[in-house]
Formats: structure tokens, sequence, C-alpha cells
């Protein structure tokens, strides 16, 4: 068996592991990167770069589709290759991997381990059958799986994750997607684009994470007009006929349907990856098997273990994970003296059509009171009806106190956009006034966000004017 002493073991090498590496690194200590798959992040390999990818060529499609709207006619039929487009995603996504690839393969290989690790003790790591590695402090950065619910695994192959769908040579005939979230929402669409028949269910009334009902029920009205998406909706039954997957399943408030589908793709979540033995080292578990720790210094309680990245199920983006990554690798160096690491201001983006976002508080963690709303509804937004993109809602939150934008959430075209400016508003504490004060040129979809803002700062206005009202009130009563 051999052995391996270190400062600092990072079990996992994607973003947040690779990231952990460095900073440790650059502490100037010792540390060792322990990985049992295959080198390169999921976001390379399996997916934001080649499930945008696929949402690109599914855009083209739809453009091509569509154009007749404009008064462009294209003669002739229009063939969607599958092959192609697989051969393109497959060869593009090798790409992004190997840029990963590259900067693994530039790491000593004292530093790298094979294989899977288990936990002896909080110190020490076993490393398969081969390798025994003590380490004065440890990060996990594990990562997470698809879940794969059991009553669907009597299917086999027929019941995939979106790791499987980049594997494929072509497009299949039909998917059901289970799940209305990210993955669910932005797989689901591509894939409909593309020619395959795709029906889109969910258990809830959710669709990819949004808290405000107003953009929710925006979003779902412009879903809805272009492909088979069914909110609470249960499945209530799968069996596998031949090549084929029949499905039994049910929309509150209507009869049941059995259709049949060549796959049935589950967006359901993901599970953080904990098969470590964490137990023995000593560590308060959840009934997930999910350690106690620190949000803010990612420390394990009482211990010298971190976790970072989609393991911690915090927020699971690839910025995110690298910031993870840089805090738990600090601390991890610094260890014991171990303090909160800085934040950016929180934001996500689904390139679904139109595109959704959300920055800063969420709808549902607003404070029930003294919060000032601001929206724009984009049917009647000039640029985004010039781009025939006019669908969806945007929200924006501040708070009466002072004025300072609090968040948004957000269904529209270019939202991936609009969503960096108000990130940068958030976590530069910009107030509404402030923000109007903004250039803002014509004709642009930014301008939509001008119409919310000015909304949001009418009603700022009405609540210091009744804040007013009722201190005269209160001094007049005295």
């Amino acid at each position: 068996m051999k052995r391996i002493n270190t400062d600092v073991a990072i079990i996992g090498a994607g973003t947040a592991g690779l990231t952990a590496y460095r900073t440790v690194k650059a502490a100037g200590l010792r540390a060792v990167l322990i990985e049992s798959g295959p080198y390169g992040t999921t976001c390379a390999r399996v997916g934001c770069m080649p499930s945008k990818l696929l949402i690109a060529a599914a855009d083209a499609a739809h453009g091509t589709a569509t154009a007749a709207d404009f008064g462009v006619h294209i003669d002739g039929k229009v063939r969607i290759d599958g092959r192609e487009i697989m051969e393109r995603v497959k060869r593009e996504r090798d790409r992004f991997v190997g840029f990963v690839l590259e900067s693994v393969d530039n790491i000593p290989d004292t530093d790298k381990v094979r294989g899977h690790a288990k936990f002896l003790s909080a110190t020490e790591l076993q490393i398969d059958d081969h390798t025994v590695v003590h380490a004065e402090r440890t990060v996990i950065a594990t990562g997470s799986s698809p879940v794969v619910p059991k009553e669907y695994k009597k299917i086999g192959d027929r019941a995939i994750v979106n790791d499987d769908v980049f594997a494929w040579d072509d497009l299949p005939r039909s998917v059901m997607v289970v799940g209305a979230g990210v993955i669910g929402l932005e797989l689901g669409q591509a894939l409909s684009r593309l020619g395959v028949r795709t029906r889109i269910v969910s258990r809830g009334e959710g669709i990819a994470g949004l808290s405000d009902p107003v953009v929710r029920d925006s979003l779902r009205a412009a879903l809805q007009a272009e492909l088979s998406l069914q909110t609470s909706t249960r499945v209530l039954g799968v069996e596998r006929i031949g090549d084929e997957v029949e499905v039994r399943y049910q929309e509150e408030g209507q009869a049941e349907r059995t259709e049949r589908f060549d796959y049935i793709l589950l967006a359901t979540g993901r599970s953080p990856n904990l098969d470590l033995d964490l137990a023995k080292t000593g560590a308060k578990l959840n009934e997930k098997g999910m350690p106690d720790y620190d949000p803010d210094t990612l420390q394990v309680a009482g211990l010298p273990l971190f976790i970072a990245g989609d393991v911690n199920g915090v927020l699971p983006l690839l910025h995110e994970a690298a910031d993870d990554g840089h805090i738990a690798g600090s601390n991890a160096a610094a260890y014991p003296d171990v303090k909160p690491g800085k934040r950016r201001a929180p934001m996500a983006v689904v390139f679904s059509d139109p595109q959704v976002a959300a920055v800063g508080v969420r709808f549902r963690d607003l404070p029930q009171q003294g919060v000032a709303v601001g929206e724009v509804d984009f049917n009647g937004q000039g640029r985004s009806r010039i781009m025939l993109k006019n669908r969806g809602r945007l929200r924006v939150y501040a708070g009466h106190a002072d004025g300072r934008l609090l968040g948004a959430e957000m269904a529209g075209p270019a939202m991936e956009h609009i969503a960096h400016l108000l990130a940068w508003a958030v976590q530069k504490k910009l107030t509404i006034p402030e923000m109007l004060a903004m250039p803002f040129y014509h004709p642009v979809v930014e301008e939509g966000l001008r119409t919310a803002l000015r909304h949001a700062a009418m009603e700022l206005k009405a609540a210091e004017l009744e804040r007013v009202s009722e201190g005269e009130q209160a001094v007049n009563n005295a």
C-alpha cells in the first residue's frame, strides 16, 4: 500500500476542486488532487457547454421555421440532420474539455491520485486498494449526479439523464422530459425545436426555478404557445415495450393519458456525491448524509474538512463552484485561521426561449413588507417586438427604506445580458434613482428594464408619500 503525506487533499477535480488545488498551491503548501472519474468539469463535459451547443442548433432551426413571420420564405423543405448536429455538439464539446485537460496535464503527476477516496479518519483517506493519503486538511469537491428515481430503473437504457443526451450519435424520434427545471426546460425545448416529438411534464407548478408567480405565468404562457409543457402532472407508470417506453400520466383535473416515447429524460434534480464514509471523520451528518458545515467558510463543523462546489447543493453554477473552491482552498491553507469568504451577487440564467434569469434576492425570499416592485411586459416593448421576441415579463424589487435594488426575476429576450447589469447593480448596492441616471440607448431591450425601474421608482415615491402622510397624521393626533 502506497502512503502519501500532504498538507491538503482535494477530492474531486472539477471546477471547485481545481480552483481549490491552485489556491492551496499558491499559498505555498503541498496538495494532492484525487479523482475517480474522467478529468474535465461537469460544465464542459455534460453541462453548460454541450447543452448550449444543442440549443444553438435548435435556435438555428427555429429561426428558419419562423422566418415567414418576417416575410422571409424559404423554398423547399428544411432538413434537420440529427447526426450532423450531434457530431458538432460532441466535436465542440471535446474541444472545451480539451482546455480543461490541458490544465490538468500541467499539474505534476506527484500531485495527482486516481481512484475513489474513502475516509479512514478526519486526516486519513484510502484510495481504492492502492494508496493511503494522510492530509492535515481535506477539501471535498466531489460534485453531484443526476437523480434516477427507482420506479424508472426497470426500463433500463430507455431512462436517461442529461449526461446521456450528449453521447447520442443521432436525435431520437420522441422524448418525454420529466421535470421543468433548468435542465428539463433547456433540453426539452431544444429537442422540440429540432423536430423531436417532445413532452415536458412536471409534478409541481414550478418552471425554471422561478418563484415570482407573475414572471412564472408569463413564461408558462410563452412556452405553451410553442411546445407541450404540462405542470401539475404526475407520471402514473412506465413500461418498456421493445425499444420504447409506454407512459401513463395525468395532469391535474384531466383524464389519464397513455403515450409511447423512445426515451424518458429524467430532469428531477441532482444528489451530492457523498459515498466517502464521512461518518468516520466524526462529522455530524443529516438524514441525507450531508455534513453540518458553515456556508460562509465552508468548514465542516469542528473539523479540518471543507466542502465546495455542487456537492454542497447550494448554488450548482460554474462561477459559484469556482468561488467555493477559492474559499475552501484558502481556508484549508490557512487552517485553523478560517474566515468567511467573499461572495458575489447571486445570479442564475436559463438559456430557454424566452430566456429566464434571477439575480439578488428571489421573490420568495423578499420581506413581507417594505418592498417596491416594478415590472415590464415585453409584449409591447419596442425592440422585442421588432425581433418578434416580445414574450415574458421582468420584475425588479427595491427596498422602501433606501430605494436600493434588492433583486429581480425575469423571462424575456436577452435576459442573460440584463441579468448581468442587474447583478452588478445589486453588488454595487445601487438605488433605483441611481440606475435610472445611467444611459439607455434606443432602440434596445434594456429600455424594457428602464420601464420596470421607472415603475419601481413610482412605487417608492408612493411609499414615501404614505410615510410622510402617516407621520403628519401622527403629529396632528398628538
